[in-house]
């Protein structure tokens, strides 16, 4: 028998032969190196693409743990999004029938508040849902998680890239401390580091595709003459790969803004990133370029040194760096897990001392690649798929990420999935979107309450 085979594990025989019955056999990876540790009571922190399996392996610890006869909240799922929470329950409950009575129950933003109040009253064993939503039913009483178990944070990398850090937070801080926690997420910034810090108890970790290291970026130099020729090959470069997000390190203040207009004026969506840009200029530039609505920033180390902008599709060097330490950090933040990394370096003759070291350093010779095709600059330039609307109204006027969801997806509003990431300020707030709906989204704020009151939005050009 295999050893991936779900008859291994130690499962109720109702919830195996159901799995039989839908067809689950074998495990996938991150069920195989996840299941047994969710079964022995472990916090586990899984990094899995959707797709993985990572909802049967949740699902099923879940209902292994559950006290069917004991009619009370006895697990959390929390979910970035109402379609994602939707699909997560949908799938719990086809796992669990053939336990009888089970109530798994959603509590999302954008559906009205007072049916789940109602829904609440006549109890639930399992809750999916929103953080915005959630906390607001333990703020408020409805939802008691006195006799929780086991917490679920499921895409917990898009729910901090959401904005829900806080509405985390509450959540946490009230279920009890001797509960099962467990983390599963896609990519694993330092946020997520230091949150399963906070909130779990000696985790252990399973990752399914190897993240990045070196070897999986995959390096270019190419030879130029003068800085004409320079920004000729960055726009060369950029009209053959089209980065989703690409960083261009400069080794001056002033450079980096000079390329990032001439980048604009070349129809390329371009930001400059500083360290004469005002904290506010700042914030709006990482925001922009962090929720997709911007695919090219133009950067200084100094400015770009201890951002969190890993994932990146494509790093250029301007200019090479002045030390190959320096060269090694700036190309390791591409390679997304599983994928290749493109870090591409310009270099002319005045450089080849810093060549040199470089060479030393790869062990291998650096000689001009031919640049890509020109007739690339005759095509239309790439545009993101993400736009930027910012909200007059931030953390002093009370408005939570989980407001301005419910605002955009509520009655006739657009789906979640089209909704990128949430940053709130003290006095603003900016959220992505998908182009396509951005006209109906600005609409839906326009006319719509965040907390029932009117707030200026616009859209960021």
């Amino acid at each position: 028998m295999s050893q991936t085979a779900f008859s291994t594990l130690n499962l109720n025989p109702d919830l195996l032969s159901n799995l039989t019955s839908l067809g689950y056999d074998a495990m996938t990876p991150i069920q195989a190196q996840s299941l047994p540790l969710i079964l022995e009571g472990k916090d586990v922190i899984a990094q899995g693409k959707t797709g993985s399996g990572k909802t049967a392996a949740f699902g099923l610890g879940l209902l292994q743990n559950l006290k069917v006869k004991r009619f009370r909240v006895q697990t959390l799922v929390l979910c970035p999004t109402r379609e994602l929470a939707d699909q997560v329950a949908k799938e719990i409950r086809r796992l669990a029938r053939a336990i009888h009575n089970i109530k798994v129950l959603t509590l999302c933003g954008g559906t009205p508040f007072g049916p789940q109040i109602g829904s609440l009253e006549h109890g639930a064993h399992i809750i999916v849902g929103t953080p915005g939503r959630v906390e607001e039913h333990v703020r408020k009483g409805f939802l008691c998680l006195d006799e929780l178990n086991t917490l679920v944070l499921d895409e917990a990398d898009r729910m901090l890239e959401m904005g829900f850090q806080d509405s985390l937070d509450a959540i946490t801080d009230v279920a009890p401390s001797d509960r099962q926690t467990l983390l599963f997420s896609a990519t694993y910034p330092t946020q997520i580091a230091s949150i399963a810090k906070r909130i779990m108890r000696n985790p252990v970790e399973v990752k399914v595709e190897s993240n990045h290291d070196n070897s999986s970026i995959s390096q270019h130099f190419y030879k130029v003459e003068s800085n004409d020729d320079r920004l000729r090959a960055v726009r060369l470069l950029l009209s053959q790969h089209r980065p989703e997000s690409c960083v261009i390190f400069c080794n001056t203040k002033r450079e980096a803004q000079e390329i990032s207009d001439d980048l604009e004026d070349y129809g390329f969506s371009s930001i400059a990133l500083h360290g004469d840009l005002e904290q506010r200029e700042r914030d709006r530039t990482l925001v922009l370029f962090a929720n997709k609505s911007r695919s090219i920033l133009v950067a200084t180390d100094v400015a770009a040194r201890g951002l969190d902008i890993d994932n990146l599709d494509a790093v250029i060097n301007y200019h090479l760096a002045r030390d190959t330490e320096v060269h090694v950090h700036r190309i390791g933040r591409t390679g997304r897990a599983g994928s290749k990394g493109i870090a591409c370096s310009l270099f002319s003759d005045k450089e080849h001392y810093k060549v040199a070291l470089l060479e030393d350093y790869l062990d291998r010779p650096i000689s001009g690649e031919a640049l890509p095709a020109e007739h690339l600059l005759d095509q239309p330039t790439f545009r993101p798929e993400m736009v930027t609307l910012m909200i007059d109204g931030g953390k002093k006027q009370k408005v939570r990420p989980g407001d301005i969801l419910g605002a955009l997806t509520g009655e006739n509003g657009i789906a979640g999935s089209d909704v990128g990431k949430i940053n709130v300020f003290d006095f603003c707030a900016y959220v992505a979107v998908k182009r396509e709906v951005a006209r109906a989204a600005l609409k839906k704020l326009e006319n719509g309450r965040i907390k029932g009151r009117n707030f200026r939005s616009r859209q960021l050009r």
